[in-house]
């Protein structure tokens, strides 16, 4: 049962959470005393802004995060000097201007392609010391600030107008008080993310005060709560695979739901009640998850020689192809799924801990795969595929890189290459099957790559321009002879938004060239793809693979099926359907 904390990325993990439970359980009862949770929820959100910021110059993100929500606390703190009304309203005009700036930010100034969800939604497994230290300061700054300045937040808290007539006049307190919320949701991040804040600062809290109205008993029992929970939603999300940070609060607000039902039976539910009644509905979710484990993605060969990590579904696969009953393939990313919304799951990092050898994708698509690495423990071999290719497109040492080369099949060739001489440096005794699986898989792409040139000359050649949801096409556009008009995002990352004036200028582009699809992606909604073909007359092409593979059984279950169906579905939607792309000899 206790086997999830043996190993030491969740050690740490517990570690972040019990220090973060003395400044979310102690912070917390102040929080819901004062009103304001509204206001800590939109602190962590409002760290967007500056989460992007310090992603684009390079800087620590805890540090653009804090300086962002530190921004927002002195905004409010100085909007309520001056005028009489709550802090949810105010808090709501300056959380609206921090996210159009956040929005701006990733869109327009930076195109950020940075690995943001991880801080909106939290890491809990990749903490490290300084994320710690964070943590532990955050709660001593807040068990000082209550010894000192706790009866005056007391004394507003429950009378404002008689604390103000006994002399409580300075906004001092005040302001602490929200820069103390605005460090402690900061230190938060790596556990819960900035969108999770409140099942750590809000809801323990406001379960226990269902229980108890003195204010001792409610702080020693929401810190309590906070440690049991935060304990018990990382014990099941390691038992259940899923995210940390959304198992824990999933638990707190089931543990919140029970606990305000009892008290609807019970009127006088005290707290040691209420204790017992959590512990023992943290029993039946342990006696539950013990039969679950946290397997990684199907498809694993099992009985094999040594195990591999895959970052992407495209790697996966050649790895599968290469290695066959030889290697115990993990893929961390699933099919039809948007690396840039990877969020990690404990199977991801056991098993990237337990590795002989990682292989990556490189280029900024998977690099979060770095701090997985160095946080699972072990001592894998690490291959970054996208570090040596034989074809680069053209100014790329001056503008973000494509991190899709695996759409020229030359690129793949080179990357199965690779694959090969990694795996025979791991496994000598599997060395002459490894060459040769690899030898006649490099085969197929090649014929791949002679098959699509064929069909792509089917199209005519003032037809041959490409609208895609994203920039994820460069490489294929460019090998087969493709001119890439535009993009609905026009980023290399999903996480950027278009503009009004980017989808206006796309659609005025789109008519003057007359162009005749527009193609959505898989793994991202068709939505304003296909707003902007109804807008311009265009027609919805296939929507294509572009970031990752897709389910067994689909189109493009293989990298070889993959980019047959990307090329049947540009040909066709370029065509009106006169012609297709059937290419033999690739099963």
């Amino acid at each position: 049962m206790l086997e999830p904390f043996q190993t030491a990325f969740v050690q740490r993990g517990l570690l972040e959470l019990l220090l973060l439970s003395v400044a979310g359980g102690l912070l917390g009862t102040w929080i819901v005393l004062r009103g304001l949770a509204f206001y800590s929820h939109a602190v962590g959100t409002a760290a967007f802004p500056g989460l992007v910021l310090a992603d684009g110059l390079g800087l620590a993100a805890p540090l653009g995060a804090f300086a962002a929500a530190l921004a927002v606390a002195l905004a409010v703190e100085r909007l309520a000097r001056r005028r009489r009304g709550g802090y949810d309203e105010l808090t709501a005009l300056v959380l609206v201007g921090a996210l159009a700036v956040g929005v701006v930010l990733a869109s327009d100034v930076f195109r950020s392609g940075s690995s943001i969800e991880s801080l909106l939604f939290g890491s809990l497994f990749l903490v490290g010391s300084d994320d710690l230290a964070l943590a532990a300061a955050a709660s001593g700054a807040v068990l000082v600030a209550s010894a000192l300045l706790g009866r005056r937040w007391l004394a507003i808290g429950f009378d404002p107008d008689s604390a103000r007539s006994l002399g409580v006049r300075s906004a001092l307190p005040d302001g602490v008080l929200l820069v103390l919320v605005a460090l402690a949701v900061t230190s938060a991040l790596a556990a819960t993310g900035a969108l999770l804040t409140t099942a750590l600062f809000v809801v323990p809290a406001a379960t226990v005060r269902l229980c108890t109205r003195r204010l001792l008993p409610w702080q020693v029992g929401s810190v309590a709560l906070v440690a049991v929970e935060g304990t018990a939603g990382l014990w099941l999300s390691v038992q259940s695979n899923v995210p940390p940070g959304s198992a824990i609060a999933a638990l707190t607000g089931a543990v919140f739901v029970l606990t305000a039902a009892a008290r609807a039976v019970v009127p006088r539910l005290s707290v040691r009640r209420a204790g017992a009644a959590t512990v023992g509905t943290l029993a039946l979710l342990a006696v539950s998850g013990c039969g679950s484990s946290g397997s990684g993605e199907a498809g694993t060969t099992g009985g094999s020689s040594i195990d591999v990590v895959a970052s992407t579904t495209v790697i996966a696969d050649w790895l599968r192809q290469v290695g066959g009953a030889a290697v115990d393939v993990h893929g961390i990313l699933s099919p039809n799924s948007d690396p840039h919304d990877y969020e990690l799951r404990p199977a991801d990092v056991e098993a990237t801990g337990g590795a002989a050898v990682v292989f990556e994708n490189g280029d900024g698509l998977d690099r979060w795969m770095e701090e997985v690495v160095s946080q699972a423990g072990g001592d894998p071999a690490v291959v970054v595929l996208g570090d040596r290719l034989p074809v680069r497109l053209a100014g790329e040492e001056s503008s973000p890189v494509d991190p899709h080369w695996w759409h020229d099949p030359r690129n793949a060739a080179a990357a199965v290459r690779r694959i090969r001489d990694a795996l025979v440096r791991a496994d000598r005794a599997h060395a002459a099957a490894l060459t040769r699986r690899a030898a006649a898989y490099v085969r197929k792409v090649e014929a791949l790559d002679r098959g699509i040139a064929a069909c792509v000359r089917r199209i005519p050649a003032p037809g041959r321009k490409l609208v895609t949801d994203h920039d994820a096409f460069a490489y294929f556009a460019r090998r087969y002879g493709l001119r890439v008009v535009g993009a609905v995002i026009p980023a290399q990352t999903t996480q950027a938004q278009p503009s009004a004036g980017e989808t206006a200028g796309l659609v005025a582009l789109i008519e003057r060239e007359r162009v005749r699809a527009v193609f959505p992606e898989r793994s991202l909604s068709p939505r304003v793809a296909r707003a902007v073909a109804r807008e311009t007359g265009a027609t919805v092409g296939t929507s294509l693979y572009g970031d990752a593979l897709g389910p067994p059984g689909s189109s493009g279950a293989t990298y070889l099926a993959m980019e047959q169906a990307n090329a049947d579905a540009v040909v066709r939607g370029l065509t009106g359907g006169a012609s297709g792309c059937a290419i033999p000899g690739l099963r």
